[in-house]
């Protein structure tokens, strides 16, 4: 067996192997120090690389030193201050801990500091997040097909040939055309057998049969050990494959009481799991409903860059979601998501039709829906009215966010895989 190791440099002397090896030896400590970057980023940032920086005592590799063994004792050459038995307090760590004390010789290491790219950095963001429950599976119009095995085939190119089929073909032609030569061999020799008890009476037919014996095995000499007529090509077929089809539906609350502040973590929010979404799968579609008195479908250009806003009526998002839901995805074909941001600063006569339209018009057709309430205060009368739901729907998932700092660990609580959750 021979094993293969790329060691070609990407570069400015940079080795992809090392990297990848450096990548997955500290693999948690960068992923700290990713959830720690994220929280300070910009929305219009938040897709670029990213330095980041690991303690050096967290890559330090351990070593084995030989030592003189037992218990010892000794005083080093020019020792004029400790004698045997003296104690002191172990030297303070210097350098990558900061602190407010100068030093005039203190010695030390930075922090270790490199650059992720985009792709590397999103995929720590993104690590081990997965849309839940998502079990469908359609045949689409434009249906995805792969190569599945179908046999094998006379004709083809050499690089599907297969070998072990082929030589399986040839051993079978081997026996069905020399078994008749070799049993008409038997035959002859035993013939011969006999004539040779008295060979000076038969000699002449003696040579007769020899050399028949002779050419019959010629013949079998002959015969190819392996024919083109034997070779066996693996045949391959185009096989349609069904496809996971999903879609999401983003709601935001736009209304006046949702200030800058508040509409920017909604924005974070949003984008993080737009990120996410076209990043995990390639074939979702996202649905943005930006709503306050009224709801609106909008383009993701108008999602996250336009400053309407107005009042607060709540279940104009999810009737406008219900009613989209009945146009374009069917329930069976589809699977349905819903995510919703939102201060919970809700009309109090409106928070009561949400929780019904979540309870029994949503629900029963998504697959998964999450609330996430945007207040640093007490909760709202529209979190109160979705709690309820918490108990009656599996798949219903609602957290609180209060700063920026709450939006990478809300994100990750709401989409982490669940592999106990099942349709």
């Amino acid at each position: 067996m021979f094993q293969l190791i790329d060691r070609r440099l990407n570069g400015k002397n940079k080795s992809a192997i090392n990297r990848d090896r450096f990548l997955r030896r500290y693999r948690t400590q960068i992923k700290d120090a990713v959830g720690q970057s994220i929280k300070g980023r910009s929305i219009t940032d938040v897709t670029s690389g990213e330095k980041v920086s690991i303690p050096v005592k967290d890559i330090g590799e351990p070593t084995f030193g030989h030592g003189s063994g037992g218990v010892w004792e000794t005083i080093h050459a020019g020792n004029e201050k400790y004698i045997t038995g003296d104690q002191f307090d172990r030297p303070p760590p210097q350098g990558g801990q900061g602190g407010s004390q100068a030093s005039e010789d203190g010695e030390g290491e930075d922090d270790f500091s490199f650059t992720l790219s985009r792709d590397e950095y999103l995929n720590y963001i993104f690590d081990d997040l997965a849309l839940p429950n998502l079990v469908k599976e359609y045949l689409a119009p434009s249906m995805e097909t792969k190569s599945v095995r179908a046999g094998f085939k006379a004709d083809g190119t050499p690089t599907n040939i297969h070998v072990v089929r082929s030589l399986r073909g040839a051993m079978g032609r081997r026996i069905a055309l020399g078994g008749p030569l070799r049993s008409k061999i038997k035959e002859l020799e035993e013939e011969l057998a006999l004539l040779l008890q008295a060979p000076d009476e038969h000699r002449a037919a003696i040579a007769d049969l020899e050399q028949r014996i002779h050419a019959l095995k010629g013949r079998i000499l002959g015969i190819p050990y392996l024919d083109p007529f034997d070779l066996r090509y693996s045949n391959r077929v185009k096989q349609p494959k069904p496809n996971n089809k999903a879609v999401m539906f983003c709601l935001m609350d736009v209304s006046g009481s949702m200030d800058e502040d508040k509409k920017d973590m909604a924005k974070r929010f949003f984008i993080l799991l737009y990120l996410f979404l076209m990043r995990a799968y390639e074939t979702i579609e996202v649905v943005f409903i930006r709503h306050h008195t009224q709801a609106q479908e909008v383009s993701e250009e108008d999602f996250f860059h336009s400053r309407e806003s107005g009042g607060t009526v709540v279940s104009s998002a999810l009737k406008l979601m219900s009613e989209v839901i009945e146009k374009r995805y069917a329930p069976n074909e589809w699977n349905i998501y819903g995510a919703q941001a939102s201060d919970g600063d809700n009309w109090s006569g409106d928070s009561p039709l949400c929780h019904d339209l979540l309870a029994e018009k949503i629900m029963p057709m998504v697959q998964y829906f999450a609330y996430v309430e945007i207040t640093d205060g007490e909760p709202q009368n529209l979190w109160m009215e979705y709690a309820r739901l918490k108990d009656t729907q599996k798949f219903f998932a609602l957290q609180r966010i209060g700063s920026r700092e709450d939006i990478y660990p809300v994100f990750r609580e709401l989409f982490k895989k669940q592999t106990h959750m099942v349709a």
